[in-house]
Parts: C-alpha cells; structure tokens; sequence
C-alpha cells in the first residue's frame, strides 16, 4: 500500500539506504523537504514502511513548465526487485499530473539507471560525481 507520510517517516530508510548508516537522521533531511507542494511517500508491506521517496517542487535549467525533482528514493534490500519501487514512482506520477506539473526529474546514481530508464526516464546529463557518494547522471521524464 502507497501513502503519502511525513518527512520524518523517510529519513531512517534514507540514512541506512542511500548513506550506510553513517549519519545522524536530521543529517538525511534535504532541502526541499519541507518546501510547499513536497511530499513524501511510502509503501508499505503489511505495515512495514519498506521504500520512500521525496517529490519537491524545482524546475530544472533546462526544461520549462512546472518541473519536480524526486529526491530520495529508497527501498529497503530485501525488498528489492518486486516492483515496489516502479509502483511508487508511477503513484507520484499521477498524483503530479493533477497538480499540473509538465516533468520530473532526478539525480540518479549510476547504479540506479536501469531502474529509471524501464520507467521511461531519460538521461540528460555527463556523469558527475556526488562526493562520498558515488557517480549519477541527471534524468528526467516528461509527464504532460
């Protein structure tokens, strides 16, 4: 089950996903986050928060109309590869066509391309290092 959650609800999936555990769970809060029109959602397995994701309002430089930037995006392993995470991503989709946005668009680490290219993602960027993190690539979709 998809809900939409607080902030507060993503950030210890967050830290042990996309920072090893390594940070305290305020150091996890992105800008944006608390940004008017952000949100926050989580799929849940039998009551288990098991992947979340973060949509926030910000255009990207190259793109015009109304764009968001899903930041975030992280399910736990053992969940991985069921699906889960297309499911959350299409969800977000469709709820951002009702509120009118023209795009989205990520940071995606390099080890994550595939996932978002089956989703139809684009990659629009050169490879660039996010320091201790690791490559990415800039992707976006077109949404209306």
């Amino acid at each position: 089950m998809i809900r939409f959650i607080p902030v507060e609800d993503t950030l210890a999936i967050r830290n042990d996903i996309l920072r090893g555990g390594k940070l305290t769970l305020d150091q996890c809060r992105f800008p944006g986050d608390e940004s008017e029109g952000a949100f926050h959602l989580g799929y849940f397995r039998q009551e288990k928060l098991v992947c979340v994701a973060t949509f926030h309002p910000q255009n990207h430089e190259k793109y015009p109309g109304k764009g968001y930037q899903l930041r975030g995006m992280a399910t736990l392993e053992e969940y991985r590869g069921r699906g889960i995470g297309n499911q959350l991503v299409n969800f977000a989709i469709v709820y951002l066509r009702g509120q009118k946005a023209n795009y989205l668009w990520c940071n995606a680490r390099k080890t994550a391309l595939k996932f978002y290219i089956s989703l139809g993602f684009e990659i629009i960027s050169d490879e660039f290092e996010v320091p201790v993190i690791g490559p990415h690539r800039v992707l976006y979709l077109k949404i209306q």
